[in-house]
């Protein structure tokens, strides 16, 4: 299977609702394509609805190292660490996105 057909295979196990599953699935596949930016940023927002803040933005950060000159990772960033409470983050990356 490709990336993407993995990558599409764990959206799938996630909109069946299963988001444990999903997790690992995503988990699985940053492990086997470590630059492949798009597991991260699915896993940024699935970690941050199962409310582990720390994952969340570790994935979000792991996003925005892999994709530097995409805005939206950035603002994706900033949008989890103010959910998060880490304004610091949220405002460095807000700052980042908009000077691109």
């Amino acid at each position: 299977m490709t990336k993407e057909e993995l990558y599409d295979e764990a959206v799938a196990v996630y909109e069946s609702g299963d988001l444990d599953g999903a997790i690992e699935k995503m988990n699985a596949l940053s492990l086997q394509y470590p630059d492949y930016a798009l597991p991260h940023t699915a896993l940024s927002v699935w970690y941050f609805k199962r409310g582990n803040n720390v994952e969340s933005l570790a994935h979000a950060k792991k996003t925005a190292e892999l994709e530097p000159n995409d805005p939206f990772s950035y603002v994706a960033l900033s949008l989890l660490a103010q959910r998060a409470g880490d304004h610091a983050i949220a405002e460095a990356a807000l700052y980042k996105s908009q000077f691109m």
